[in-house]
């Protein structure tokens, strides 16, 4: 007798052309709430003395944490295939989380 097994459907994803192309940034901002977790990506540039935030993702708690593990699991592979990613100056991550910025710029409040 064949089990009774639910169908599981496939979440079609659409890639458009301009987001295609995609934004450079070597910043993130991260804010939470109890409801949200607020990621600013910014293109900090060498010698310009304001950088503009070029994208802002709002996520739930459940996707932060779902996209930490996944961009943890991406790291290690990464770090596998091509070594580890040395970040230079960069003081070692806190205890309780870190944050490492471009150029040697102190970190800054949003």
């Amino acid at each position: 007798m064949a089990e009774n097994k639910p169908q599981q459907q496939q979440l079609q994803i659409e890639l458009t052309p301009e987001v295609a192309s995609g934004s450079y940034s070597n910043l993130a901002v991260i804010n939470h709430s109890n409801q949200e977790f607020v990621i600013d990506f910014i293109a900090a540039l060498p010698g310009l003395p304001k950088a503009r935030v070029n994208s802002r993702q709002v996520l739930t708690p459940e996707s932060a944490k779902r996209l930490l593990f996944a961009l943890q699991d991406n790291v290690v592979k990464y770090e596998k295939q091509f070594g580890t990613i040395a970040l230079p100056g960069a003081p070692a991550p806190k205890a309780n989380g870190g944050v490492a910025t471009p150029f040697g710029t102190p970190e800054a409040d949003a």
